[in-house]
Formats: C-alpha cells, structure tokens, sequence
C-alpha cells in the first residue's frame, strides 16, 4: 500500500460555520486513532463541501480516488445500481478525505452482515431547548433496563441524541422490531414529553424517538463533525454528565483524552425473546407514513 503523506492544499480556505479547511484538518489528524476504528469495515458516506458550491453527499467514490483507498461494491435497490463505496480502514484513507473537505462521515450499522448496534435517535420539536432531549434520552434508559440492556449516548452533533446498544448477532428483523418496542414503551413512559409518531404534523411538539435506524439505514459516527455553525462534532457522553452539556460544546476544536467512546460502550448484549415478539406487533413506521401520505394526497385530490 502507498503510504505516502498527504500533501494537503489550500488550507488556509474558509470550509463550513465559519471555520477553515485547515480546521477539519488538524482535528481528524487528533481523532483519526479513535475515529478510524468507528468507520473501518463499514461503507462510507461523507458530505462534502468544495468552494463555491453547495454541500453534497457522496458515496460514490470519484475516479481519481487513489489507489489505496480500499472499495467495496453495494447494491442500492432505490436507484437500481452498484455503488462503490469506500472503506475507511486506515488514518491515510481518512486524511484523504480531509483533503477532499469530507466533513461529515456517515456509516451502516452493518459490520459484514451483522447489525451491530441498536440504534434509537432521538430528535426535538422546532425551537426546543436541549433539556427536552436529555429528558427523552433517559426515559429510552428507563425502558432499556427493565429489558436488561444498556447503552451508551452520543450528541448528534446536531440538536439530538443518539443511543446505541451493542448487540450479539442476530436477524436484523428482529433488531429493528427490537428498536420500535423501545421506542414504544419509553413513549409510555413520557407521553407527554416524547411520541414516536413518524410524520411531522402528528408529533404535537413532542421529543420525537425515531426507530427507523434500521437494515440500510446510517448514522453519523462518533467523532464526526457536522456540518452546522461552528462544526460541532457527534461527541460520546456519560450517562451523569449528558445533562450538563449541549452539543455545541464539542467543536472540531475540542481536545480530549482517550477514546470515550469505547470506554462508555457496554458490552454486546442479547435482546429479550419478549422485547422482540412486542416489537413485531408495532407497525413500521415508515410504512404507515407513506400509506397515511397516499390516503390524504387521495383524500385532498377528492376534496378539489
């Protein structure tokens, strides 16, 4: 393998949120020995932002991708074709897209055909404090433990959180119905603050607990900058600290030690033979959205 330096350009460039390409730069060559290890064996979808232009996802890799740039080919059955997506395995890989202005690193919760964690994002109402997610986010523990799971929790990077629970290997049907139990019974929990309605204008200004991150489904990683003001980055979070920050407190500027992401992460876990069966009595979510967006788009052409 090439394992030549990076001969990074323009760096001096203004990027995203006010900060510079340089920036990015500098702080994935900190994070690259724990971020790396989150990204490796799991095809790779980035947002980019190249000047002048708007940000785009790419997941595709371009045909100057160099050499050692591992690949793998998925098939994506929304647009009928094979893309070749990169595997990011290696710092090199990853300072490589630092230079290609990768902001964003957005990966499957599949390592080879294993899900590898349950995933529950949890997402506030419009112009809501960051309390309201906290609140949320410890109902989702609440329900967890009676199940006899753990979780570790990230910020999003964005306005929400995300919970991750380590799984032993099992059928990914049983994992998401596993994820929308959960997320049914922390809404028993706190009807009033949290809902798992899937569409927008159902929700009544409640914390929404989304089950879907399922089968193809991505999340951004851990570590990952975001491609909001200031770059925040997806940031690991104990448990008895998760009230005492925001996400705009972890910036592609922060320094920390360790790797708090696998020091928080519980070992993987066996879901529960009755959190399963409960979960495959919950409707998915998606597919009621799109049947209740067809019965009102017929609904409104009748009514013309």
């Amino acid at each position: 393998m090439n394992t030549s330096p990076i001969k990074f350009s323009s760096l001096d460039q203004p990027l995203f949120g006010g900060l510079l390409k340089g920036d990015l730069v500098e702080y994935l060559e900190f994070v690259a020995d724990r971020f790396v290890p989150v990204l490796a064996g799991r095809p790779l979808s980035v947002w980019r932002v190249l000047r002048g232009q708007d940000p785009f996802m790419q997941k595709n890799v371009p045909k100057y991708t160099p050499g050692y740039v591992k690949t793998v080919e998925v098939w994506a059955e929304a647009s009928h074709r094979q893309i070749r997506y990169a595997l990011c395995d290696d710092e090199q890989t990853l300072m490589w897209f630092a230079n290609q202005r990768a902001v964003e690193y957005h990966v499957p919760l599949f390592l080879g055909d294993h899900q590898t964690h349950l995933v529950l994002d949890i997402d506030p109402p419009e112009g809501a404090d960051f309390s309201v997610v906290v609140q949320a986010a410890f109902l989702v523990r609440e329900a967890l433990a009676p199940a006899g799971l753990e979780g570790a929790v990230k910020t999003s990077g964005a306005k929400g959180v995300h919970i991750f629970v380590p799984l032993e290997k099992h059928d990914p049907d049983d994992v998401a119905a596993a994820t929308r139990a959960l997320a049914a019974r922390a809404e028993k929990l706190g009807p009033a603050l949290a809902t798992t309605a899937y569409i927008r204008a159902e929700r009544g200004g409640k914390v929404f607990l989304d089950s879907t991150r399922a089968w193809g489904a991505t999340v951004v990683a851990a570590y990952s900058p975001r491609l909001r003001e200031g770059l925040p980055i997806s940031f690991p979070v104990p448990w008895d600290s998760l009230a005492d920050v925001t996400p705009a407190d972890f910036t592609v500027r922060s320094r920390f030690d360790g790797d708090p992401w696998t020091s928080l992460m519980p070992e993987p876990q066996r879901l529960p033979a009755d959190l399963v069966a409960e979960g495959h009595t919950i409707p998915v979510a998606r597919v009621v959205a799109m049947h209740e967006g067809k019965r009102r788009k017929l609904q409104r052409e009748r009514e013309k």
